[in-house]
């Protein structure tokens, strides 16, 4: 079975969010089983792009309005990721450094999907699937069932991953003139209260919809921004398939980003060595219990309590744990973050921006993982977390909820909460700390998370079987 994924991310290629670490790991799982598992996506100007080797596979050329785009495929030349990677450079639109936040994103992706559905149009075979992931590059199922030129795909069957529904592409109907010549008749197919909707396309379009976790998919009816009746109607091709990591990456005896590695046999030891290498490199007291934020600084990770949660703690636990923070995100919450460094010195301490070495290190070295996530579809730092013995603290949603079980239910392993308030994650805070002072207790559940799988074998078999089902 060849299966293409068309992503805006792929790590290691450009990451800026988890979409990016699916991308990157999912593809060589699914090659594991015998698949052929392509990946495109856009060639951003990163650093993956000028250390590695490249040759041209295909070049072409479109139109979109009133402009006229040239285009070519690359292809990395050694599978160095287990997998074919082809990035789609268009010159004025995706030669740019940052995967988003420009104000002509809605041109850039939709240029990068005509781009795809042009070159998959020229292949002398076709592939058996199609797997769209997110908005950016929702309007690919519709192009291929409903664009003039390209009606001779629409067999191919499309699957569309949603990772996120927060985020849906919304474009006014001027933009509606970029796509290739459609057919008028289906302008519903597009619409989403008299906007442009790619997420919302790619759901009516799409064979199957998938969703990154089974709570997510659940969740979704009753809160998608805005798209809570099309998930209900359509809720017929949707399922929730639960995200995997990369066992291969993220694993503490092996991880290369470490200095220190360590095993089940040796956690605490291990766990000891990371986090005085931390404290030493943050001001912090290496004797004290150790939590950390590791993630995009915004609402829905629920970031903006984060400085109300962490001064509570500090002053009514009389500053008998550590705080650390990497992460960027809203001005406003990078600000305040950063200006608490001087009042809670010693016990406090932020990174902004993002470092994927010093991440894997604090994933290492910290007791505790917060996660007080508003909205999280699976959420994989909790997984990374526990890979390497760090204790996640949840709120009770989505990919939180089917994978961390509250260490005070039979099995449990985790603390969760239900609630995204302050009150509410200084409580978890404030169990945390009486677990820490249970060495015995602590050692159990350490050695415990370690051995859960969490790796994609599974999820990779899951998502082969529902392609299989496509062609019945």
């Amino acid at each position: 079975m060849e299966i293409l994924h068309v992503s805006a991310e792929c790590y290691p290629v450009a990451k800026a969010g988890g979409l990016g670490d699916v991308v990157g790991a999912l593809p060589k799982y699914q090659n594991q089983l015998g698949h052929i598992a392509k990946v495109v996506m856009p060639m951003y100007r990163t650093k993956f792009l000028y250390e590695n080797d490249f040759d041209i596979a295909h070049k072409g050329s479109f139109g979109m309005g009133p402009y006229w785009f040239n285009y070519t495929i690359i292809k990395e030349r050694t599978n160095k990721l287990g997998f074919d990677l082809y990035l789609v450079d268009i010159n004025g639109l995706l030669d740019r450094e940052a995967v988003y936040g420009y104000y002509d994103d809605a041109e850039r992706f939709t240029a990068f999907q005509i781009a795809v559905v042009d070159w998959v149009s020229k292949w002398n075979h076709k592939p058996d699937t199609v797997h769209v992931h997110d908005h950016h590059t929702g309007l690919i199922p519709f192009m291929m069932q409903y664009c003039y030129a390209y009606q001779h795909l629409a067999a191919i069957p499309t699957v569309l991953t949603i990772h996120n529904a927060q985020y849906q592409g919304w474009m006014g109907w001027d933009k509606a003139l970029y796509l290739p010549e459609w057919n008028s008749w289906e302008w519903g197919k597009l619409d989403w209260n008299n906007n442009i909707n790619p997420l919302a396309s790619a759901v009516k379009c799409a064979l199957k919809v998938t969703t990154v976790s089974q709570s997510y998919l659940e969740e979704m009816r009753t809160s998608a921004n805005g798209l809570e009746s099309l998930f209900e109607y359509e809720k017929g091709k949707c399922t929730g398939i639960l995200n995997g990591i990369d066992a291969a990456v993220w694993d503490p005896a092996v991880d290369t980003y470490i200095d220190h590695n360590f095993s089940v046999e040796n956690v605490d030891e291990g766990k000891l060595v990371s986090k005085q290498l931390l404290c030493e490199q943050f001001n912090l007291d290496a004797e004290k219990p150790l939590f950390v934020f590791i993630g995009r600084l915004v609402h829905e990770k629920a970031a903006d309590l984060l400085p109300q949660v962490i001064n509570d703690a500090v002053y009514h636990m009389q500053g008998t744990m550590n705080f650390l923070i990497l992460g960027s995100g809203e001005p406003g919450v990078e600000w305040e973050l950063e200006n608490m460094k001087t009042p809670l010195a010693g016990y406090y301490n932020s990174k902004i921006g993002y470092n994927e070495k010093l991440s894997h290190l604090m994933y290492a070295g910290a007791d505790f993982l917060l996660m007080p996530s508003r909205v999280e579809p699976c959420g994989l730092n909790q997984m990374y977390a526990m890979r390497y013995g760090t204790i996640p603290i949840v709120r009770n949603t989505g990919g939180l909820r089917d994978t961390v079980i509250d260490y005070g239910e039979p099995g449990g392993y985790g603390i969760v909460f239900n609630d995204a308030k302050v009150w509410d994650i200084t409580y978890s805070i404030h169990r945390a700390m009486e677990l820490y002072g249970k060495t015995k207790r602590l050692h159990k559940i350490r050695t415990t998370i370690m051995k859960i799988d969490n790796s994609w074998e599974t999820s990779a078999a899951k998502y082969i079987n529902l392609y299989s089902s496509l062609g019945k």
